[in-house]
């Protein structure tokens, strides 16, 4: 019979791109008996062989990291699987639980979340430091207890490696020919993208600065949904604005079609701790599409983009150099093609989910062949 895996989340929406779209497919895909427990309040479906299984809708941060964490639990205790995967840091104690009751549990790690703390603009600085300093140390004695540690980047990997040994880095890349258009007919205009959730600190307030100061008359199609109502409301009344057509979320199919008229994706993250070794799934949708990419010249980024010559690095907090980058693609349409085909290239040759779904099976392979699923000790302050 074939093995039941259980992906846990208590914070993502259910058809999410690294949990839904690649790794619980990929599962079903080869064979396993894939469930998804989610917390959006939209009932249970089986979609794409995955059951996926719904606990309610959190109505709040402090119910959802009490109430919902509890549900999650006893959801994932009810389907009695032999493999738990979860997906945020909250879950973390639901996984010592787990591994109480002799379930293999991997926690997967999409962000380095001590890092990403101190990077809280909401968050008092001493709080931040704090928090960062205490999550740090739960972390590192949660996951040396769990069986394997999946992470979204080498960087993270590298840091869980020191915690636990079994820890691969699974990346985030973009599956093949899921956002390439041959619409070849379709008139390419003198537009830039940004797909994606919209904060100060993935750098919208520069983008709209450096659409104002662009002499090319430059757009930017704007996919995604703001997340702070006051940085919204900013940029809504600055200059630039009347340069950025609002698309709202767009599904992949609408993703597809404006990346499709674009002449460049731009991703220019502001140089927070966290920012500085992600890897964003953005950055290798733009180059899956066959464009050019805008990014912040952060040593790594810099190493992708201008590495494989398929875009620009750019100094993210300064609204001159971005809007130079979008005349720059404005202008020179033949360099545009040649970065889009470069790009596009490197994806279908190394920055791709079929090489990384590998990753994961294996791991999952060295899970299933009766890899010893270690029972925890008790930890001397734990009740």
């Amino acid at each position: 019979m074939a093995s039941r895996v259980v992906h846990l989340t208590s914070v993502h929406p259910r058809y999410d791109t690294r949990i839904f779209l690649k790794e619980c497919r990929s599962l079903a895909k080869a064979g396993y008996n894939v469930t998804l427990v989610v917390a959006d309040g939209q009932g249970d479906e089986v979609k794409d062989h995955v059951s996926i299984l719904d606990v309610g809708k959190s109505t709040g941060r402090l119910t959802r990291i009490f109430t919902t964490t509890r549900l999650v639990f006893e959801k994932a205790v009810e389907l009695d699987a032999e493999v738990y995967h979860l997906h945020d840091p909250e879950l973390m104690p639901v996984g010592i639980r787990l591994k109480r009751l002799g379930k293999r549990v991997v926690f997967d790690a999409h962000e380095d979340v001590p890092k990403q703390i101190l990077g809280k603009p909401y968050l008092s600085k001493p709080v931040r430091i704090l928090l960062s300093w205490v999550l740090k140390h739960y972390e590192a004695w949660a996951c040396k207890h769990f069986d394997a540690i999946v992470t979204a980047t080498p960087n993270i990997r590298d840091k869980f490696l020191f915690i636990n040994p079994r820890s691969v880095d699974i990346n985030n890349f973009p599956m093949l020919g899921e956002l390439s258009c041959d619409m070849e007919d379709v008139e390419k205009i003198p537009q830039v993208c940004y797909v994606g959730g919209i904060t100060a600190i993935r750098g919208i307030r520069e983008v709209v600065a450096g659409l104002a100061r662009s002499k090319s008359g430059v757009r930017l199609q704007l996919a995604g949904r703001f997340s702070e109502e006051s940085v919204y409301n900013e940029v809504r009344n600055s200059p630039g604005w009347l340069l950025v057509d609002e698309l709202g979320f767009q599904g992949r199919d609408g993703v597809r079609n404006t990346m499709a008229r674009c002449i460049g994706g731009v991703v220019t993250f502001r140089p927070l701790p966290n920012h500085l070794d992600a890897q964003p799934n953005k950055m290798f949708e733009y180059m899956s599409a066959g464009l050019p990419v805008i990014a912040s010249d952060f040593p790594l980024w810099r190493e992708i983009i201008v590495g494989n010559e398929c875009g620009l690095c750019v100094n993210p907090m300064d609204p001159e150099a971005i809007a130079q980058a979008m005349d720059y693609l404005a202008t020179h349409p033949e360099e545009v093609r040649r970065m889009g085909d470069n790009g596009k290239k490197a994806v279908q040759t190394r920055y791709n989910w079929q090489h990384e779904e590998s990753r994961l099976l294996a791991l999952y392979d060295e899970l299933g062949l009766g890899a010893e699923s270690f029972p925890l000790e008790t930890h001397p302050h734990s009740h």
